[in-house]
């Protein structure tokens, strides 16, 4: 007589090993708030135009209030010890990425220009990045896009022409000169208190695509406009927009690295930034896994749960494998790169590459599970696919990372 099968069952993460006394507090924290307040408020703005999500009364605004009532601001994540840092860390992004990816991504946004600056250990910048201002990071332009991630120009390629910076930041004596405008992607362009901005640098000789700065900048400097909040196809409650930058001055203070240091500040905010990517996306990957896990059990077909069709249960089983997958490597790498003696790129990259592909995947295969429920507003994994979309472009389109990722692998004394 055939026995029954024994469900075994993991936690809210997964396969989690045994968490901290403080990492499994984080855990419920931030699930507690992923679920009752990012969630509901991100399918609310999600059926909102843009330029409603940031209007006066928006229940967006009460979102950054409440996350910062948590206690997650950047100095008690920085004082953690490196192991512990790179697991609160990332339970804590992949929490918010599980309640919604374009809220996740406009909290994390809004603490970059604060841990840029604290990580550099300049205290001026981090005293304007102060924790009651949302932030924003200022670095993809119109005509420029993922090569501003590459000042090294390790994909640029041997007949190409970089053209016209869009944004400049002319050094002169104790002054900045700030010209230009940065592209409608920018997260939380149109809502932020302070920005960090990465742009190419002229100190005399004119404008060099190579070396550039980077500058903490008070969003509401003279000089400063705003273009109108992007309207796109997925993370809607994420406001984006284009920053203008007329004869902007500020004084050399806010200069957090010079020409000198900028491909080296560029590196660590887009290994950090990827890394962050990695964890939100296992998020939104798990979020599209645990729909589609509950609609198997309660959809019936054929008279059963669709989860008693080999069809359903197979195509779960390779959902969750690549959520665990994902998570996995996520965690390894947000540990190997908060530990290491240098951190390592192509590493983030990978992690970056592989969560926002298995959330695209895995939400999409959550739609196809739903069948047409999937494709219907009322049901959250319609949202979440749109969300997941979007991730293979954003911090570097995926292709390009896998380029530049893969120089990164060359050892030139095996050459």
């Amino acid at each position: 007589m055939a026995q029954a099968i024994h469900h075994v069952p993991l936690t809210a993460l997964g396969a989690e090993p045994e968490l901290s006394d403080m990492a499994a507090a984080v855990q419920a924290t931030v699930r507690r708030f992923a679920a009752e307040v990012l969630r509901p408020v991100g399918r609310q703005l999600d059926r909102m135009s843009p330029d409603e999500v940031i209007a006066p009364g928006s229940p967006l605004w009460p979102v950054y209030g409440q996350f910062a009532e948590l206690g997650f601001g950047i100095d008690t994540l920085l004082s953690l010890p490196p192991a512990e840092r790179a697991r609160i860390m990332g339970i804590l992004f992949e929490e918010l990425g599980w309640g919604d990816a374009g809220l996740a991504i406009s909290i994390g946004a809004g603490l970059i220009p604060a841990m840029i600056s604290a990580l550099l250990g300049n205290d001026f910048c981090r005293g304007i990045a102060s924790d009651d201002k949302l932030g924003c990071w200022m670095i993809t332009e119109p005509d420029h896009g993922t090569d501003m991630l590459d000042p090294g120009q390790m994909i640029f390629h041997p007949q190409g022409s970089y053209g016209r910076p869009n944004c400049v930041v002319t050094i002169d004596g104790d002054g900045l000169l700030i010209k230009g405008q940065k592209a409608a992607w920018v997260s939380n362009g149109t809502t932020a208190q302070v920005g960090i901005l990465y742009a190419v640098a002229d100190t005399g000789n004119g404008p060099d695509t190579q070396r550039g700065a980077v500058v903490v900048v008070p969003m509401d400097a003279p000089g400063i406009t705003r273009g109108k909040p992007l309207d796109k196809m997925g993370q809607r409650a994420l406001n984006q927009g284009e920053v203008y930058f007329d004869n902007v001055r500020l004084p050399q203070a806010h200069l957090l690295a010079g020409h000198d240091q900028y491909q080296q500040a560029t590196y660590l905010v887009h290994t950090l930034a990827n890394g962050l990517m990695s964890a939100v996306f296992t998020g939104c990957a798990r979020s599209a896994y645990d729909q589609a896990l509950s609609y198997a059990h309660e959809r019936k077909a054929g008279g059963v749960p669709i989860i008693r069709h080999q069809s359903v249960a197979q195509r779960l089983f390779h959902m969750f494998r690549k959520v665990e997958a994902s998570c996995a490597l996520s965690r390894r790498v947000l540990h190997y790169n908060f530990q290491a003696p240098q951190m390592a790129l192509h590493a983030a990259m990978a992690a970056k590459v592989t969560a926002t592909q298995t959330a695209f995947e895995v939400a999409s295969e959550s739609v196809q599970m739903h069948g047409g429920n999937g494709m219907a507003r009322d049901y959250p994994v319609e949202k979440i696919f749109r969300d997941a979309r979007a991730s293979l472009i954003e911090d570097g389109c995926n292709e390009i990372l896998a380029i530049k990722g893969g120089y990164h692998l060359i050892d030139r004394d095996r050459l």
